[in-house]
């Protein structure tokens, strides 16, 4: 089989693009991000990788990339990419869906503990030299409502389920996860307010599409207990910001955990900086050891399958958008 043209948007020298080398007898491989590289590379590629934060480039070079039948997107959102002409082609898309589930879900239960167990007040008691006694909260019985039930809904479900939480779900398609053993009950997105009035913690964890920006809004927000907590490890601009900030300002509940915002980096004097009720994260609770790379991984395995002519894995409904 000839080789194919590989080309990565991204950085030259990017220490987790190291293990491409071994499609070096498969693949002539071409890497950068300068607008003149990718205009006399785009019309060679079969193949394209995008690595983070970049790729959005490909779209004003999609009419000269005529050869390319297969992109990848390094990042598990890849509503940066979703341009009509990608989306009407036979391009097929695939992402690193699953290569971040594990430090997300862990993200989630660190947010939960930490208003659970209050560790601001231990550390402002630690300060102030301060011996003060209190009653902590236990997850344990507690309920943990997921909108989102993907990879890193699923992930999040089974380490509640190991406190001991009780947990439901809104998933657009409820029938596909019937009989999951880690859920206690799915509801259709229709019932959404149900599940926020429901729930102690509501972990959001959904891609970015047309039908989920803006999907946690007032009304959402309002049906949640006003010792509930909500937790974002989807993408920002599912929540709408200034609704939560309202509900967080006037103690409508009791706060939030936060890594993805609708501006990143978020910008300085930002009202979350100042709320004493919100967790927040600079888009690093997924930043392990090894975390590009594993987002890699998934790419090369997919690498074979397609050099074999196989199905391959995370392929995205590009109508759908995740």
């Amino acid at each position: 089989m000839e080789q194919s043209t590989l080309l990565v948007v991204g950085k030259p020298g990017a220490p987790h693009l190291g293990p491409l080398s071994r499609l070096s007898h498969d693949a002539t491989i071409l890497i950068g991000i300068d607008g003149s590289l990718l205009a006399e590379a785009g019309p060679k590629a079969e193949v394209i990788l995008c690595d983070l934060a970049y790729g959005r480039q490909l779209e004003s070079l999609w009419s000269r990339m005529t050869a390319v039948r297969w992109i990848h997107s390094v990042a598990a959102g890849v509503d940066h990419l979703l341009f009509p002409a990608l989306v009407e082609s036979d391009v097929v898309l695939t992402n690193g869906r699953g290569a971040f589930k594990r430090s997300l879900a862990e993200f989630v239960m660190a947010g939960a503990l930490h208003f659970a167990k209050d560790f601001p007040r231990l550390e402002r008691q630690r300060s102030a030299s301060s011996w003060q006694p209190y009653d902590m909260e236990e997850l344990h019985g507690r309920t943990l409502g997921i909108v989102g039930l993907g990879e890193i809904g699923r992930a999040t479900a089974r380490l509640a389920q190991a406190f001991g939480m009780r947990v439901l779900a809104v998933r657009r398609h409820a029938e596909k996860s019937a009989g999951d053993s880690r859920i206690d009950e799915i509801l259709p997105r229709e019932r959404l307010a149900d599940l926020m009035s429901r729930s102690d913690y509501v972990v959001v964890a959904l891609p970015l599409t047309s039908e989920t920006r803006g999907m946690i809004d007032a009304s959402a927000i309002g049906a949640m207990k006003s010792t509930a907590v909500l937790i974002n490890v989807g993408r920002g601009p599912v929540v709408v910001e200034k609704d939560l900030i309202a509900a967080l300002s006037n103690r409508r509940i009791r706060g939030a955990a936060l890594d993805v915002f609708d501006t990143e980096p978020l910008p300085a004097g930002h009202p979350f900086y100042g709320l004493d009720n919100v967790l927040l994260s600079p888009h690093t609770a997924d930043h392990v050891a090894g975390w590009l790379e594993n987002a890699v991984e998934i790419f090369l395995a997919n690498f074979d399958r397609y050099r074999r002519g196989e199905p391959m894995t995370n392929v995205v409904d590009k109508r759908s958008g995740y």
